[in-house]
This record gives C-alpha cells, sequence and structure tokens, in this order.
C-alpha cells in the first residue's frame, strides 16, 4: 500500500458463540462500508477476529470438556464460516492467541510500565466475568452487574494498573477538537459525561490461571482481557513489526462497535492507551445500536436469535429466490429500516412487507418490465437511443451525489432512501412514456430512448447498491448484459452518459425478488407466528343473473395521488376507454402512488358513488389481500385496452 488506507474496524469477538442478527450486525454495516469505499476507489482494509483470551472462555471449554487450545481453534473457524455465508469480505481475521498479537501485547505492557502508565498495586472489589469487567461498588444494580444483571465477584488481588486517571482531561479536549471522533452525537454526551465524573485507574492484570497472555517477567499474572484484546486494532497493522505497514493503515477511520462496549472501553481506555502509546488516536468510533425480536430482547434461553444465514435459506425455499439474494434482503433490511446509531427491532412481518414493497413491486418491476419490453420490442438488442432522457440523467447524477452524501456520514438509511426514490421516478417514466403505446404507434426512436433511459436508472441502482446487496447488484449487472465490466465500475461511473454499447444483448427478465405469497412454513423463522385459526364463514351462493349485474372492466390509471389525513388512501382518475372516472382505493400503504400512472387496474364501474374523507369515488378498485393484510393489485397478463369487459 502507497497511499493511506481507509481502514475500518469490528471490535473482535468472544468465541463464546455463533452469530445471531444481533451482533451479525455489527460485521454486515462494517462490510457495507468497506465496499463502498472500494467501490469509490479507496484503498480500504478490513480487520475484523476473535477474542480469545478470556475467562469466560476458559470456562466455557472446560464444561464441555476440551482443551481451550482446541477449543478456540475451533470457534475461530466457525465464525469464519458464517462471515463467509453471509458474504462478508474482510481483508484480515485476528485471533489474540496469534503470536504476532501475543508479542505486541507484551512488548506494549513492558515500555508503558517502564514509562510509568502502568504500575503495581492492589485491587479489592467486584469483577463481572461474563463482561470482564472491574466494578465500583456504586456501579452495582442490586448488588449484580449494570450490563448483564448477572453476580458479581469479589476479588482480592495484587494486580498492576493503567494510570487511567492521568488522561481525562487530554481525552476531553481532544473530544472537543474533534467533533467527528465520536459518532453519533447523543452517545458522545454519554462519553463527556463519563469521563467528568473522574476516571479511575484500571486494573489490567488478573491471577494466571492458565490461560490468557502473561505479564512480561511477573507470569503469575496474566494481561487484563481488554487491554489484551483493544491491541488488536494495531498488532494486526504492523505495529513494532512493519513499520511502513503501519503508517500505511493507522489510524482507524471507523472502528465500529455496539453501544454495550463504546463508552468505557473504546472511547475511554482504548484512546487513552494509545495516547501513553504516542500514537494517533481513530478518526471516528462509532456506537451502533442494539436489536430487538418483535420487541423482546435478543436471549437464547427465549430462543428468539435469529441467524441471518438461516433466516435467508428459509426466505431462498420460500420465495424460489437464490440464497445470496435473500442474504442480500437481510442485509438490505437492517441497512434500510434503523439509522446506524439507533436501536431497531426485527420482525418478519417488516421485513416481508420490505421484501415485496421495496425488491419485488419498485426495483423488480423496474427490471424485469422493461427487460420484458426490450426482448418483445428490439428482440434483447439494446437500440440506438436517438432521442432520450427525459430528465434521467440529471435525477442520476443527483441521487449519486445525496446517496454518496450519506454513506460518508453512515447515514445508509438516508442513502437507500435516495437510491429508492430514483427507482420510484424512474418506473414513473415508464408509466409515462408508456413505450407499449410508442411500439403500437411505430415511434422507435423514441421507444429506443425511453427504454434506454429506463436501463440507465437500472444500471446506476446496481452500482449504487452493491455495497448494501453485492450478489443482487451483480445479477442485475448479468441482465443488463455488463456483468464483464461492473466490477472494475467505480462511484464515479454512475452518471456515465449513455453507459451501454448499441447491440448489446440483454438476458431476458429474470424476476430476481420473486413476490412473496402466503404459503409459510409453520415452526420457521419466516412464519412469525402461528397462523389465526380461520372462522367458519357463510358460503351462501349467488346465481349467474345476480353477478351478471356486475359491470367489472379493465381502467388504465392516469393519476394517483394520497388524499390529506388519510394514510391508507389514494385518489385515482382512471381512463375507462369511453370515459375518466375519480376513485378512493386503500392502497397507499402498498404501492406509491408516483409509480402507478400506466397501471391496468380492475374497476367494478356499477358501484352507487360513495363519499371517502370527502373526496367522491365513482367505482372500486378490485384487490387481493396478502397474507399480511396488505392490498396487492390485480392486472391483466396481457396488454388489454382499458374499458375491456372481465367476464
Amino acid at each position: 500500500m502507497t497511499n493511506k488506507a481507509y481502514y475500518i474496524t469490528t471490535p473482535i469477538y468472544y468465541v463464546n458463540d455463533v452469530p445471531h442478527i444481533g451482533n451479525a450486525y455489527t460485521t454486515i454495516m462494517a462490510d457495507i462500508v468497506s465496499r463502498y469505499h472500494r467501490l469509490k476507489g479507496d484503498d480500504t482494509y478490513f480487520l475484523t477476529g476473535t477474542d480469545e483470551n478470556a475467562i469466560k472462555v476458559a470456562a466455557a471449554a472446560a464444561d464441555k470438556g476440551v482443551a481451550v487450545a482446541e477449543y478456540v481453534d475451533q470457534l475461530a473457524e466457525d465464525f469464519k464460516k458464517v462471515w463467509a455465508s453471509l458474504d462478508i469480505e474482510y481483508d484480515d481475521f485476528i485471533r489474540t492467541t496469534e503470536q504476532r498479537h501475543v508479542t505486541v501485547v507484551r512488548e506494549i505492557f513492558k515500555r508503558l510500565l517502564e514509562q510509568g502508565d502502568i504500575f503495581e498495586g492492589n485491587y479489592e472489589g467486584w469483577y463481572c466475568v461474563p463482561c470482564e469487567t472491574f466494578l465500583a461498588d456504586s456501579e452495582l444494580v442490586d448488588r449484580k452487574c449494570p450490563s448483564c444483571g448477572r453476580d458479581v465477584e469479589w476479588v482480592e488481588e495484587t494486580n498492576y494498573y493503567f494510570k487511567l486517571s492521568a488522561y481525562g482531561d487530554r481525552l476531553l479536549a481532544h473530544i472537543d477538537a474533534n467533533p467527528d471522533f465520536l459518532q453519533p452525537e447523543f452517545r458522545k454526551n454519554e462519553v463527556v459525561n463519563f469521563i467528568k465524573q473522574g476516571l479511575r485507574d484500571v486494573s489490567i492484570t488478573r491471577d494466571n490461571k492458565g490461560w490468557g497472555i502473561p505479564v512480561p517477567e511477573d507470569e503469575s499474572k496474566v494481561i487484563y482481557v481488554w487491554f489484551d484484546a483493544l491491541i488488536n486494532y494495531i498488532s494486526a497493522t504492523g505495529y513494532l513489526s512493519d513499520d511502513e505497514r503501519f503508517k500505511s493503515i493507522w489510524p482507524a477511520d471507523l472502528q465500529l462497535m455496539g453501544k454495550d462496549i463504546f463508552v468505557r472501553f473504546h472511547c475511554t481506555f482504548w484512546p487513552a492507551m494509545l495516547m501513553a502509546l504516542d500514537l494517533p488516536l481513530p478518526r471516528a468510533l462509532f456506537g451502533h445500536g442494539f436489536w430487538t425480536i418483535d420487541g423482546e430482547k435478543i436471549s437464547k434461553s427465549k430462543g428468539n436469535a435469529i441467524s441471518p444465514a438461516a433466516l435467508a435459506e428459509e426466505l431462498s425455499n420460500e420465495s424460489g429466490a437464490t440464497r445470496g439474494v435473500c442474504l442480500d434482503a437481510v442485509r438490505y433490511f437492517l441497512a434500510r429500516e434503523v439509522p446506524l446509531g439507533q436501536d431497531g427491532d426485527f420482525s418478519i412481518k417488516s421485513f416481508r412487507n420490505r421484501f415485496n414493497s421495496d425488491l419485488a413491486n419498485d426495483l423488480g418491476n423496474l427490471l424485469n418490465r422493461t427487460l420484458s419490453m426490450l426482448g418483445k420490442y428490439f428482440d434483447g438488442l439494446l437500440p440506438d437511443p436517438k432521442d432520450f432522457g427525459g430528465g434521467l440523467g440529471d435525477v442520476i447524477s443527483q441521487t449519486a451525489i445525496s446517496a454518496q452524501e450519506s454513506c460518508d456520514k453512515f447515514e445508509f438509511t438516508r442513502a437507500l432512501e435516495a437510491v429508492w426514490q430514483m427507482i420510484g421516478i424512474g418506473n414513473k417514466y415508464v408509466n409515462d412514456t408508456q413505450p407499449w403505446n410508442l411500439a403500437k404507434e411505430n415511434k422507435l426512436d423514441e421507444l429506443a430512448g425511453a427504454l434506454y433511459s429506463a436501463l440507465e436508472v437500472a444500471r446506476a441502482a446496481a452500482i449504487m447498491i452493491s455495497p448494501f446487496m453485492p450478489a443482487t447488484a451483480r445479477e442485475i449487472a448479468r441482465q443488463l448484459g455488463i456483468a464483464d465490466t461492473f466490477a472494475s465500475l467505480r462511484w464515479s461511473d454512475i452518471a456515465t452518459s449513455r453507459p451501454f454499447a448499441v447491440g448489446t444483448a440483454i438476458q431476458g427478465p429474470d424476476p430476481i425478488f420473486p413476490r412473496l405469497g402466503s404459503k409459510r412454513k409453520e415452526g420457521t423463522k419466516m412464519a412469525d407466528r402461528p397462523p389465526a385459526p380461520k372462522e367458519e364463514k357463510s358460503q351462501d351462493q349467488i346465481n349467474y343473473e345476480y353477478f351478471s349485474k356486475l359491470d367489472i372492466r379493465i381502467a388504465e390509471i392516469m393519476t394517483a395521488e394520497r388524499i390529506e389525513g388519510a394514510d391508507k388512501l389514494l385518489k385515482l382518475t382512471v381512463n375507462l376507454g369511453d370515459e375518466q372516472r375519480q376513485i378512493v382505493a386503500g392502497i397507499a400503504q402498498n404501492y406509491d402512488p408516483d409509480t402507478l400512472s400506466g397501471r391496468k387496474i380492475v374497476l367494478l364501474t356499477n358501484l352507487e358513488p360513495a363519499k371517502i374523507r370527502g373526496v367522491v369515488s365513482n367505482g372500486m378498485l378490485l384487490a387481493a389481500t396478502d397474507e399480511n393484510g396488505g392490498a396487492v393489485l390485480l392486472q391483466p397478463d396481457a396488454d388489454v385496452s382499458p374499458g375491456s369487459n372481465v367476464k
């Protein structure tokens, strides 16, 4: 590496269990950041790993009756397999039992001891083994650990201490001078308040019970797991072993972790250690929120932990989508549903709604119908777009700028909102230009331009979502005929004018996101709750004469707009061939009004007019109901004229 790499880290994980959706979240978000910076053309270094020297790790191995070394070897491999199954592309995986790490930890301990930042003293106080944390009496809650709620141990030991108390003022000064150092802002305030309460010197050794990194020249002690673990961020990058490499990577640009280890360890202890070593501090420390499952804390005892890989597998089995695409759906939900710094709740219902609405309806619809028309009207060969645009070039450029600004600030929810707004505009453009009518009228130049422009939006979307949904982006590129060059595209290529070569063979539409239906397997994570018992309903029959009184026709939506004060209702103007009508439809929670123009619907036309929320409705739109109670439009599977009878 010649230039400074963009360096991102996750915490290293305790090797005591495989990741669930709560703790895999950190690594998925870090992977998104890493892929985004690669897409911008940055040298990128993404580090993760395992924390293997904790007392509780040795205890877990003893419970299983295996040697500790054998136990951590197996679980480290399990973590690597899980990250591979989640499409995580890290650059390095560090284990704290590796010699490259152990050597650096012992040398740092010696240096800080020699310069007086480490001293020997007696410790009497409380210790939480699961959290590996020393606690003051005032920090306990009902005599238990405030973080995990478990019992604490009273410890009396002669230990070595780090002079954390000497760094409070320097830490506050650094925080004040570097506004982006601690993120998000409200967590910064927690850190400042914690430091202002007064920092206590920290015990950084424990009695040696046969596991851990021995203290140099005093092997009766092992180094405290947090002092040891935090050093991984520099031991992995060549500190004290490869100075040129270290300078090309450190300081970290983003260190991402959960809020539980943000204040005390990463924002206080860790920067103070770096100050003692006279090393630059990370540019940004970010504490993300926690996920609950259907409003409940994730807990093994409750059995509600969800594996992202297992969820993707079940989604694939149900939908028929590839496993990679289904994994992308999980990644998309986690990035889109909740801003990175805030707590979030994962529910299967919300996840399915996102899949159907955002992925199948919006992104899938844009790609599928455009490719279908290209195959129908131009035999799948990209035409020369002599007349195209419709302002979409500006939309793509502005979206790229907006999404980049959001990604640079780790505002992934906003970035994806911008991309999906662009996709919505692309769908509306197809509705407005009506390529099917251009084909009927033999306006081939306009038709070529319309389809080319819609494909430009799909290409731009594929590039922008590639950090979030890598498998999906690759599949879109394949269908667009640009698979060979897609990996070399950068963020700066998003707004390239006329990016497709005339005559490019475009693949026929192969729906990436088949819409989820009502077939859900009971006993799986995708079946979020047992189905409610069906009520016995009257099956009274009607005769044909009664049915024949219903005048059901095909209508084409001309305009759609929301009704003020009515979250579920849209006002639609529809074309029935020989007349136009206004109707009110309860589909606002399932369809964006900007995407409805040009859609064909099924309409009951001879229903008595009704006034709904002050708006007169002259007819009833017919729709199906999905398993979540959402509306699904009924549409003809061939192009029929507005006003056609439904028999």
